[in-house]
Protein backbone atom coordinates (compact mmCIF):
# COMPACT_ATOMS: atom_id res chain seq x y z
CA UNK A 1 0.00 0.00 0.00
CA UNK A 2 1.21 3.50 -0.81
CA UNK A 3 -1.00 6.53 -0.31
CA UNK A 4 0.33 10.01 -0.94
CA UNK A 5 -1.51 13.31 -0.81
CA UNK A 6 -0.67 16.94 -0.24
CA UNK A 7 -2.11 19.26 2.38
CA UNK A 8 -2.62 22.82 1.11
CA UNK A 9 -1.79 25.84 3.26
CA UNK A 10 -5.37 26.36 4.45
CA UNK A 11 -5.68 28.71 7.48
CA UNK A 12 -8.73 26.77 8.73
CA UNK A 13 -7.06 23.32 8.58
CA UNK A 14 -4.91 23.56 11.76
CA UNK A 15 -7.97 24.69 13.70
CA UNK A 16 -10.00 21.72 12.49
CA UNK A 17 -7.17 19.38 13.50
CA UNK A 18 -6.89 21.00 16.94
CA UNK A 19 -10.66 20.81 17.40
CA UNK A 20 -10.76 17.11 16.41
CA UNK A 21 -7.95 16.20 18.80
CA UNK A 22 -9.37 18.22 21.69
CA UNK A 23 -12.85 16.77 21.14
CA UNK A 24 -11.46 13.29 21.70
CA UNK A 25 -9.46 14.26 24.79
CA UNK A 26 -12.08 16.51 26.44
CA UNK A 27 -15.25 14.46 26.01
CA UNK A 28 -15.22 13.38 29.65
CA UNK A 29 -15.67 16.96 30.86
CA UNK A 30 -19.05 17.16 29.15
CA UNK A 31 -20.13 13.86 30.68
CA UNK A 32 -18.96 14.83 34.16
CA UNK A 33 -20.68 18.20 33.76
CA UNK A 34 -23.97 16.58 32.78
CA UNK A 35 -23.84 14.33 35.84
CA UNK A 36 -23.08 17.29 38.14
CA UNK A 37 -25.95 19.33 36.68
CA UNK A 38 -28.37 16.41 37.06
CA UNK A 39 -27.34 15.65 40.65
CA UNK A 40 -27.41 19.34 41.57
CA UNK A 41 -30.85 19.86 40.04
CA UNK A 42 -32.25 16.78 41.75
CA UNK A 43 -30.69 17.88 45.04
CA UNK A 44 -32.24 21.35 44.69
CA UNK A 45 -35.66 19.90 43.92
CA UNK A 46 -35.56 17.42 46.80
CA UNK A 47 -34.18 19.88 49.33
CA UNK A 48 -36.91 22.47 48.61
CA UNK A 49 -39.33 20.46 50.72
CA UNK A 50 -36.99 20.02 53.69
CA UNK A 51 -36.50 22.31 56.66
CA UNK A 52 -32.73 22.34 56.05
CA UNK A 53 -33.03 23.60 52.46
CA UNK A 54 -31.16 26.81 53.31
CA UNK A 55 -28.14 24.81 54.43
CA UNK A 56 -27.89 22.59 51.34
CA UNK A 57 -29.07 24.93 48.57
CA UNK A 58 -25.60 26.49 48.12
CA UNK A 59 -24.09 23.02 47.70
CA UNK A 60 -26.62 22.00 45.05
CA UNK A 61 -26.28 25.36 43.25
CA UNK A 62 -22.48 24.98 43.27
CA UNK A 63 -22.85 21.53 41.68
CA UNK A 64 -25.11 22.91 38.95
CA UNK A 65 -22.73 25.80 38.21
CA UNK A 66 -19.67 23.51 38.25
CA UNK A 67 -21.45 21.12 35.92
CA UNK A 68 -22.35 23.89 33.48
CA UNK A 69 -18.77 25.19 33.52
CA UNK A 70 -17.47 21.68 32.94
CA UNK A 71 -19.83 21.24 29.99
CA UNK A 72 -18.66 24.54 28.50
CA UNK A 73 -14.96 23.76 28.96
CA UNK A 74 -14.61 21.55 25.88
CA UNK A 75 -16.26 23.98 23.42
CA UNK A 76 -14.18 26.81 24.88
CA UNK A 77 -10.93 24.87 24.39
CA UNK A 78 -11.91 23.99 20.81
CA UNK A 79 -12.75 27.63 20.06
CA UNK A 80 -9.39 28.79 21.45
CA UNK A 81 -7.53 26.07 19.56
CA UNK A 82 -9.14 27.11 16.30
CA UNK A 83 -8.45 30.77 16.93
CA UNK A 84 -4.82 30.31 17.98
CA UNK A 85 -3.84 27.78 15.34
CA UNK A 86 -5.08 29.66 12.29
CA UNK A 87 -1.66 31.27 11.88
CA UNK A 88 0.05 27.89 11.47
CA UNK A 89 -1.14 27.21 7.93
CA UNK A 90 1.72 25.67 5.93
CA UNK A 91 1.82 23.23 3.07
CA UNK A 92 2.42 19.62 3.92
CA UNK A 93 2.02 16.07 2.73
CA UNK A 94 1.27 12.55 3.93
CA UNK A 95 2.92 9.34 2.78
CA UNK A 96 1.18 6.27 4.15
CA UNK A 97 2.67 2.83 3.54
CA UNK A 98 2.25 -0.66 4.97
CA UNK A 99 4.93 0.17 7.55
CA UNK A 100 4.31 3.76 8.66
CA UNK A 101 2.68 7.16 8.32
CA UNK A 102 5.07 9.93 7.27
CA UNK A 103 3.92 13.52 7.68
CA UNK A 104 5.58 16.64 6.37
CA UNK A 105 4.53 20.12 7.45
CA UNK A 106 6.56 23.02 6.17
CA UNK A 107 10.20 22.12 6.71
CA UNK A 108 9.53 19.50 9.41
CA UNK A 109 8.69 15.86 9.00
CA UNK A 110 7.83 13.03 11.36
CA UNK A 111 6.51 9.53 11.22
CA UNK A 112 4.63 6.91 13.16
CA UNK A 113 5.19 3.20 12.63
CA UNK A 114 1.99 1.16 12.40
CA UNK A 115 3.49 -1.21 14.99
CA UNK A 116 3.30 1.62 17.55
CA UNK A 117 -0.33 2.48 16.80
CA UNK A 118 -2.86 1.10 19.27
CA UNK A 119 -6.10 2.20 17.63
CA UNK A 120 -7.55 4.49 14.99
CA UNK A 121 -10.83 6.29 15.44
CA UNK A 122 -12.96 6.84 12.37
CA UNK A 123 -14.60 10.29 12.19
CA UNK A 124 -16.23 11.91 9.16
CA UNK A 125 -13.35 14.34 8.63
CA UNK A 126 -10.28 12.54 10.02
CA UNK A 127 -8.74 9.22 10.91
CA UNK A 128 -7.49 9.90 14.46
CA UNK A 129 -4.39 7.79 15.19
CA UNK A 130 -3.72 6.81 18.80
CA UNK A 131 -0.39 5.79 20.26
CA UNK A 132 -1.23 4.49 23.69
CA UNK A 133 -4.24 6.40 24.98
CA UNK A 134 -3.15 9.68 23.39
CA UNK A 135 -4.18 10.86 19.94
CA UNK A 136 -0.88 11.18 18.08
CA UNK A 137 -1.96 12.54 14.70
CA UNK A 138 -4.85 12.83 12.34
CA UNK A 139 -5.13 11.78 8.71
CA UNK A 140 -7.43 14.15 6.80
CA UNK A 141 -10.00 12.11 4.91
CA UNK A 142 -11.31 14.91 2.70
CA UNK A 143 -7.89 15.31 1.09
CA UNK A 144 -7.71 11.63 0.17
CA UNK A 145 -9.33 10.04 -2.86
CA UNK A 146 -12.21 7.65 -2.21
CA UNK A 147 -10.05 4.72 -3.34
CA UNK A 148 -7.24 5.70 -0.96
CA UNK A 149 -9.73 6.06 1.89
CA UNK A 150 -11.04 2.54 1.26
CA UNK A 151 -7.50 1.17 0.93
CA UNK A 152 -6.57 2.70 4.28
CA UNK A 153 -9.78 1.40 5.88
CA UNK A 154 -8.97 -2.12 4.69
CA UNK A 155 -5.39 -1.81 5.97
CA UNK A 156 -6.63 -0.62 9.38
CA UNK A 157 -9.18 -3.43 9.55
CA UNK A 158 -6.50 -6.02 8.67
CA UNK A 159 -4.34 -4.73 11.52
CA UNK A 160 -7.33 -4.63 13.93
CA UNK A 161 -6.83 -0.91 14.58
CA UNK A 162 -10.17 0.54 13.59
CA UNK A 163 -12.80 1.20 16.23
Amino acid sequence: MRIHFDVPADPAYPGRVAAALSRVRLRRYGLIGAVLVAVGAIGLAVSRGSDRADQFSPLWMAMVVAGLLSMLYSPWVRWRARRRSSGYAVEGAYDITDDNIMMRSGSQSSGIAWDGVDQVKDTPEFWIVFVGRMPATVIPRRLMSAEDDETLRAHLADRGLIQ
